[in-house]
């Protein structure tokens, strides 16, 4: 399992539990497959800006959306070469091997006006929840990348 589905494993599991340790995180994670030690999962949860906060409930680990947004916005921009459109679909092409991880990020916005993905190897079809709505859903597609890339040369600008 690589570094991109580890995160997106962590998060899921932070989205739909209360996790309050790491130990427990740990745990849950080697329930779904992934063996990851103490010191990589601390390392995963700086990266990936995610914090123990004292709630009513207790304390337990939350993604921060704002730093959610940005990074899935990189994450698109760099992964996605072209976006492009018939009457009734989205064509997404990215780079060799990141359809399936793109699509994933797609299929978890939950997105009011995506269907559905499917995904190859560099290929994703994004089918609408209808065609009225495709230029509509075009637009949001591409400005998310748009927005990914200026944030990243942002990022090597100011670095």
């Amino acid at each position: 399992m690589n570094k991109i589905e580890r995160h997106l494993a962590i998060k899921q599991v932070i989205s739909h539990r209360q996790i309050g340790t790491q130990e427990d995180l740990c745990r849950a994670l080697r329930q779904a497959g992934f063996d990851v030690t103490q010191a990589t999962l601390s390392r995963d949860l700086k990266e990936l800006s995610i914090a123990r906060v004292n709630t009513p409930d207790g304390t337990h680990y939350v993604l921060s959306p704002e730093t959610e947004e940005r990074r899935l916005q990189a994450y698109l921009a760099m992964e996605i070469e072209s976006i492009d459109h018939n009457e009734s679909l989205v064509v997404i092409k990215t780079l060799p091997g990141r359809a399936q991880g793109v699509a994933e990020i797609i299929d978890g916005m939950h997105h009011p006006n995506i269907l559905g993905t499917i995904a190859g190897d560099n290929t994703i079809f994004v089918t609408p929840r209808s065609v009225r709505k495709l230029q509509s859903l075009l637009k949001e597609l591409r400005n998310l990348a748009v927005r990914g890339r200026e944030r990243i040369a942002g990022t090597v600008g100011n670095a």
